[in-house]
């Protein structure tokens, strides 16, 4: 049963085994259908009480509490609020602008537990201040916003100053005339160079955050991909590949890499790991052959890998220019934490 249909309030008794576990965690496990971020808007307007008392989402739980949700959060509005946020522009004219997002930037304001990571630091919020005015085509929270990339997804995105520009683009995009290459790692080794998937997307009805290609009355979503490099390391297999889509569905790329068995790099909603393992034999074998070389620390290869982000790169994007009709094609190499990552996987 979803949280906003019960009939408040609701008490939740805390079983003994669940003793030390975090409060935020606790609940979002026994909550059907609510996230993290909303179980702490719960607790941040004081409508989950433990013993009737508030408390913080830090809070470890001794088993036996009394937790009574006395209703909904409410969050306050969204906003775009123009900040002074830099911007790497690849093109910029009196129409459109391309700019190269980095990892870690919301297009627009979204999900989060407070005004604060709901509304700030977007990528709406820095071209307010950079341009100030932007097609309004998208609505007053997604100002010039034509399409969008995940937040830990960087790379290509392109955005429109005016109504007219923003129609034309978005044309082009329903017209699958809009060409974009996104450059992955992805884990294991794919059977061919080339493949496409052709599988209908969905929203999981356990995990409302993730998309899937299990559910029924999916939209259909088309994936190519062509492997570039196959890299054997210590840590496994993997695999950097071009992707190509025909169709711009929520997680696309990720879902369907994922579907056929070969997460991206990072991504762990996607069933990828959080960290990348040396095994323990090749560990200590590297261990022993440093120290009879004598190197340097900082020239080891680390026994444990983590990327926080997804090694997902919106390298290319070619359209035709919306009042000119001229052709125009665009770029953007790995961010360096990606190449870096890279470096470390080749060893």
């Amino acid at each position: 049963m979803k949280l906003e249909t019960r009939n408040f309030p609701v008490t939740i008794s805390v079983p003994p085994d669940a003793a030390g576990q975090r409060l935020d965690q606790f609940l979002t496990a026994h909550i059907p259908d609510i996230s993290r971020a909303r179980v702490q808007q719960l607790l941040a307007e004081q409508k989950a009480l433990v013993n009737g008392s508030a408390s913080k989402p830090s809070l470890r739980l001794r088993g036996g509490e009394q937790i009574t949700i006395l209703g909904d959060p409410e969050p306050p509005p969204l906003r775009a609020i123009a900040e002074d946020i830099p911007l790497d522009i690849i093109y910029e004219d009196d129409d459109l602008a391309v700019i190269n997002k980095p990892a870690g930037m919301m297009v627009h304001a979204g999900a989060g537990a407070t005004d604060s990571e709901r509304n700030r630091g977007t990528l709406v919020n820095a071209l307010l201040h950079r341009f100030a005015k932007l097609s309004d085509v998208g609505g007053e929270l997604r100002p010039g916003i034509v399409h969008r990339l995940d937040k830990e997804t960087s790379g290509l995105i392109i955005v429109a100053k005016n109504d007219v520009t923003h129609r034309k683009l978005g044309q082009q995009f329903s017209g699958r005339e809009v060409k974009k290459r996104y450059v992955a790692l992805v884990h294991g080794w794919p059977a061919k160079d080339r493949g496409t998937v052709n599988a209908e997307i969905s929203r999981d009805v356990v995990r409302r955050v993730r998309m899937t290609t299990r559910g029924s009355r999916g939209r259909s979503a088309i994936t190519h991909y062509e492997v570039r490099e196959r890299i054997d390391s210590p840590f496994g297999k993997f695999a950097l590949v071009d992707v190509r889509i025909e169709t711009g569905r929520t997680h696309q790329i990720r879902v369907h890499m994922s579907s056929i068995g070969h997460p991206v790099v990072g991504d762990s909603l996607y069933r990828a790991p959080k960290e990348l393992r040396r095994p323990t034999a090749l560990r200590k074998a590297s261990t022993k052959a440093t120290s009879r070389a004598s190197r340097s620390e900082a020239g080891q290869t680390p026994s444990v890998l983590v990327l926080n982000r997804n090694f997902l790169h919106a390298a290319a994007v070619a359209f035709t220019h919306p009042r000119t009709g001229q052709p125009l094609s665009f770029s953007a190499p790995l961010p360096r934490e990606l190449t870096q990552f890279l470096e470390q996987i080749r060893g």
